[in-house]
This record gives structure tokens, C-alpha cells and sequence, in this order.
């Protein structure tokens, strides 16, 4: 594949726009120091609001589109492809990527009948459909959508191998398109650098959506195990209710908090404080494609709790720099929780382990340096050879 030239457009289709800067940032600035004008598709960016100013400082050129995340209705969706349609006309971008289920599915159409050469989707994660095994209309109507669009891309990238397997076993994706498997969205290490531990006695932090699906139930009762036993162990959780059918309910998070076991720290702007404040970090989550939450513990020092599902058990390896435990086990989190209490002797060397992994594995410029060559935009450090030359 020739390389994009220089001056070339690039738009990225969000489906959530503090996605934007937290996970796809440092490729954006890859992108714009490779030469290349760089749009993004993305819902609720109003004129003014935070993340628009953000990214137009940067220089990027903001489209709103009327995305609804959790709506099922086809008009709605109807209309996103049709603005989509409408932008990618108006940009006349060289390449567009699309990452979580709407943008994936609706961004590729789009570009594929507006006529985008180079078509790119990203498999973040396979959502509410996929990870509770529903066989509704719903279900069904997604597979067949991600069929439908991820037949007109030039290449799918994946988080993990298991999603990948998945997507080839059940057809959703061909043999004919070509499909990579990426380490994550990646951590810039030198911003999520290792903290200090505190002090005795452990202390445990999950980050995330409050679903269902992220563990966050077997979260509580193994705090609730922990804590009859350690009544002084702090169990700490960060996060908001999404508007999700799998959302847990505003009740069950009040009785956690005034039951004692979960101590709730919100919605955070910056996790890094609270990553500082902990000794083990927990994300008992069903399937990710890669949990960016577990990269940032690990780049800062923490021991890792996780599920040997998808996505998870890739950061974790079992008594190396945390512990695996089976999805949906309350009992099994419990037991991984109190051996770290028991044993804490374990916590540093396998803290130090887990920012080895990340600086090997998860760099997010390593990371975005293979996405690039990928989809044949080579990296700033070839351009600027290529120039100099």
C-alpha cells in the first residue's frame, strides 16, 4: 500500500465524545504531525463545549452528528447515515475510521457510498448485543449489520484475538477482508507513570460504566466477603450509571454505599488520583476488547484483578502482575481480593511487573505506530526521514 500523501484528509467517526480525546488523542496528534488534516464525526459537540474547544485548538475540524448511542430506532439511524453521507461528501476525506458499534457500522456505509478509498473500522469491544448473549431482534440486527458494513472496508482492526476468532467463526467478517489484532487503545506511559504505594492496609479500585456486564455487582458482593473478614479495607469504585439497558439501578448503588462495602468516588475527570490511592486495582468485567482502566492501573505500579474473558485475561498474567478469576464469580473475587490482604508482600514486586508489561506492550505511540502503517500512513518519525532526505 503507497503512502497517504502529504496534506491528505483523515475523519474519525465517535459515537461519544469524551471518547475522543481519552482514547484516539495521541493518535490524532500522530495524525496531524504526519501532515495530515485531520475530522472528526462525533455527537454533542456544541460550540463551546469542552471537548470541541479542545480539539480545534489542536486543529482538528469538529462535525456534530446526530448519533443516539443506545437508540434503537431505524428513522434515527437512518438520518445518522444519511449526515454522515453528507460529511464525508462536503470533507472528501482519503480515510475513514469508525470505532464502536455505530460509527463501525454506519460510518463504513457511509464512506463506502460517498466513495472514501480507504475505509478503516476498529472493533473496541462488542457491546450489549454480543457480551449477553442475546438472541433478540436486536442481536441479530447488529450481526447482520456488521456483516453488511464490514464487507465494504479495506480492514477491520481488533483489541484482542478472541474477538477477532469470533468475527471470522461466525461470519460476521470474510476471509476476504483483512483484519488485524492491535494491543489496546494503549497508555502514554509518560503521563500515567508509577506511584508510590499506599499504606497499609490494601485498598481496591474498580473504574468504569456501572453495567452489569463490567462485574461491577460481583464487585460489591466480594467487597462485602472481603470486608466481613477485613473490616478495615476500603473498597473503592469510580464511574457513572450509563444510560444502558444493563445499566445497574440508582437503588443498588445507594445500598453499597450505605451498606459500607463500596466506597463511590463519582465520575472523575482524572483517574490518576484515585489509581495513586490504591494498592490493587479490580475489573471484574465479562469481555472487553482491551480495558484501557487496567492498562492506566498497570502503567502506574498496580497489581491487577481481572476475568480470564476476552480482552481482560491478555493484560494479566495469573500470579505474575495480578490474578485471573472465572467471570461471574463473586466467591473467586473475594479469594483473589484476600490474598493480596494476607500476602501484601506480593503487591510491589507485581505492581513493578505490571508497568514492565505496559511499557513493552501498551505504549499507545507503539501501539498507534502499527495502526498507521496499517492503514499506509507511515509514522511522523519516516516522514520526517522521508523529508530530510
Amino acid at each position: 500500500m503507497t503512502k497517504l500523501k502529504e496534506a491528505g484528509k483523515a475523519l474519525i467517526v465517535a459515537g461519544f465524545p469524551d471518547s475522543i480525546l481519552q482514547f484516539r488523542g495521541k493518535l490524532i496528534e500522530s495524525l496531524c504531525l504526519a501532515g495530515i488534516s485531520v475530522h472528526v464525526a462525533v455527537p454533542d459537540v456544541l460550540p463551546g463545549s469542552a471537548v470541541r474547544v479542545a480539539l480545534e485548538s489542536a486543529g482538528v475540524v469538529v462535525h456534530e452528528i446526530p448519533l443516539n448511542r443506545v437508540g434503537t430506532s431505524p428513522i434515527e439511524d437512518f438520518v445518522l447515515l444519511c449526515s454522515l453521507y453528507r460529511v464525508m461528501r462536503k470533507v472528501r476525506p482519503d480515510v475513514v475510521l469508525g470505532y464502536t458499534v455505530k460509527p463501525v457500522i454506519y460510518g463504513s456505509l457511509a464512506a463506502w457510498a460517498a466513495g472514501v478509498p480507504r475505509r478503516y473500522a476498529l472493533i473496541t469491544g462488542l457491546g450489549y448485543a454480543f457480551t449477553n448473549g442475546r438472541a433478540g431482534w436486536l442481536s441479530t440486527a447488529i450481526r447482520k449489520m456488521y456483516k453488511l458494513a464490514l464487507s465494504r472496508v479495506s480492514k477491520v482492526f481488533f483489541q484482542n484475538p478472541d474477538d477477532q476468532l469470533l468475527f471470522q467463526t461466525n461470519g460476521t467478517i470474510s476471509a476476504a477482508t483483512p483484519s488485524v489484532v492491535v494491543n489496546g487503545s494503549g497508555v502514554d506511559i509518560s503521563e500515567y507513570q508509577a506511584e508510590p504505594l499506599p499504606g497499609a492496609p490494601p485498598r481496591f479500585l474498580m473504574i468504569g460504566r456501572l453495567l452489569g456486564d463490567k462485574g461491577v455487582r460481583e464487585y460489591a458482593k466480594a467487597a462485602r466477603q472481603v470486608r466481613l473478614i477485613h473490616p478495615d479495607v476500603k473498597c473503592c469504585l469510580v464511574g457513572w450509571i450509563d444510560e444502558n439497558p444493563d445499566a445497574i439501578a440508582q437503588a443498588e448503588l445507594d445500598c453499597w454505599v450505605e451498606e459500607g462495602c463500596i466506597h463511590f468516588l463519582g465520575r472523575l475527570k482524572d483517574v490518576r488520583p484515585a489509581i495513586a490511592n490504591c494498592s490493587v486495582y479490580v475489573l471484574p468485567s465479562y469481555r472487553e476488547g482491551t480495558p484501557r482502566t487496567v492498562l492506566e492501573a498497570m502503567a502506574m505500579g498496580r497489581p491487577v484483578i481481572t476475568t480470564d474473558a476476552p480482552g481482560c485475561r491478555e493484560t494479566t498474567s495469573d500470579g505474575d502482575n495480578g490474578f485471573l478469576v472465572p467471570v461471574g464469580s463473586a466467591d473467586e473475587l473475594a479469594v483473589a481480593m484476600l490474598r493480596f490482604i494476607e500476602n501484601p508482600g506480593i503487591i510491589p514486586e507485581m505492581g513493578r511487573r505490571s508497568r514492565q508489561i505496559v511499557e513493552e506492550k501498551y505504549d499507545v505511540h507503539k501501539i498507534n505506530e502499527t495502526m498507521l502503517r496499517e492503514m499506509g500512513i507511515f509514522p511522523t518519525t519516516d516522514l520526517k526521514v522521508t523529508q530530510d532526505a
